[in-house]
């Protein structure tokens, strides 16, 4: 009778303990990450998972009294993989979240997830201004279209240059910022010289630099994808577009943190206008790269990890606004009007648009402690997506 009886007490502990599981696992938010963590765009992949996992290093796993965890997909860089993750995600593992998106192919591949299912998609890299009106679960900590463009219009006006060629990569993120840097430009009194648009596939910028170089103006305004500046910086250096008194002005990917010091001294003296700089002068800068830094054999961060991590804050400071509460029309409302002091600086996510609003720095490469920085040295407040502005 006593081993019996010992034998019905042991059974039922672990039967109270297989019957608490499921109450435990409720208590668990999971969010799932979906980024190009091989192929060709890899390196967004890394950047962008380095921030998440930096926020949640320094802030702990739990908020609200929920744990927080964290499931990593790789889709690639393809959409038809990035739609059939976020479906598996929602359906097979329940995430309350998705956040990454590398690319604006993979971003809008989630849309009609997204209108089912209910829940938010915090976009931590993906930029073109068509995005957001797809499907009101978006929400984006990245960059809207042609922010980073608009300051760079006024300050070349500014700084007399009155005469520019345009140069982008002929694909939407391109042609936002192409359009948010003439109309800008225009609107202070600038000319457009020529606007030149360069396949993304395989560029070779030789014989369109030869184009700027001939058309003979003050200044060329550029944006290609981060990863190509150092080839474009080495065309334009070898076309001899400076030696002619050509200026080269551009956004922030052309200079990516990343690759800058790869780039070498050809990029000395670039003007660039971007969201974030790993030489921000801040304490919450100066913490996330020391995260970053030690956690990835000190890669310094650059503006993918900065959004990563920003979507983690905003995940978190949702979940703690609605006391925990995982349901996603309730997050995307929690969301709306959110403000922080990020890394980058003081941003908000729009009310009206779900978009990012926030400071655009004027920047120079230089060379500090024996590393290439951006330093910035203007700064142009509150900048909102111009496309998707209400």
């Amino acid at each position: 009778m006593l081993n019996r009886r010992s034998f019905m007490c042991a059974a039922a502990v672990v039967l109270g303990c297989l019957m608490a599981l499921p109450a435990q696992a409720q208590e668990a938010v999971k969010i799932g990450l979906i980024l190009p963590m091989t192929g060709p765009f890899a390196s967004t992949g890394r950047q962008v998972e380095a921030g998440v996992r930096a926020y949640m290093a320094l802030h702990g796993d739990e908020v609200a009294g929920k744990k927080v965890e964290l499931v990593l997909r790789d889709d690639a860089g393809t959409a038809d993989q990035t739609r059939r993750i976020a479906q598996e995600l929602v359906v097979n593992d329940g995430v309350s979240m998705l956040m990454g998106f590398g690319l604006t192919p993979l971003a809008m591949a989630v849309a009609p997830v997204l209108n089912q299912a209910k829940i938010p998609a915090i976009i931590t890299s993906a930029t073109t201004s068509a995005i957001m009106p797809q499907s009101e679960y978006y929400v984006r900590t990245s960059m809207g279209g042609p922010q980073s463009a608009l300051p760079v219009a006024t300050w070349a006006v500014e700084n007399d240059l009155k005469r520019v060629v345009t140069l982008v990569t002929d694909y939407g993120p391109g042609h936002d910022i192409e359009k948010g840097f003439v109309d800008q430009f225009k609107k202070e009194g600038g000319e457009i010289v020529e606007s030149v648009r360069v396949p993304l596939q395989n560029p070779d910028f030789a014989p369109f630099l030869q184009r700027v170089r001939d058309a003979k103006p003050d200044a060329v305004f550029v944006f290609v994808p981060s990863g190509v500046g150092s080839l474009f910086m080495k065309q334009f250096v070898e076309r001899g577009l400076a030696d002619a008194g050509i200026k080269l002005i551009a956004t922030g990917d052309v200079t990516d943190d990343d690759l800058l010091n790869g780039i070498g001294d050809a990029a000395k003296g670039l003007i660039t206008g971007h969201f974030y700089s790993a030489n921000h002068d801040s304490p919450e800068n100066k913490a996330f790269v020391e995260q970053v830094r030690n956690a990835n054999n000190n890669m310094r961060p650059n503006f993918m990890a900065v959004g990563g991590y920003d979507a983690m804050h905003l995940a978190y400071a949702a979940l703690e606004k609605t006391g925990g509460d995982a349901d996603g029309t309730k997050l995307i409302e929690a969301m709306k009007g959110m403000e922080w002091t990020s890394p980058r600086g003081p941003i908000m996510i729009d009310p009206e648009t779900r978009d990012i609003v926030q400071d655009i720095y004027i920047r120079e490469v230089k060379e500090v402690d024996g590393e290439l920085y951006n330093v910035e040295f203007t700064k142009y407040e509150k900048i909102g997506d111009p496309n998707t502005a209400k």
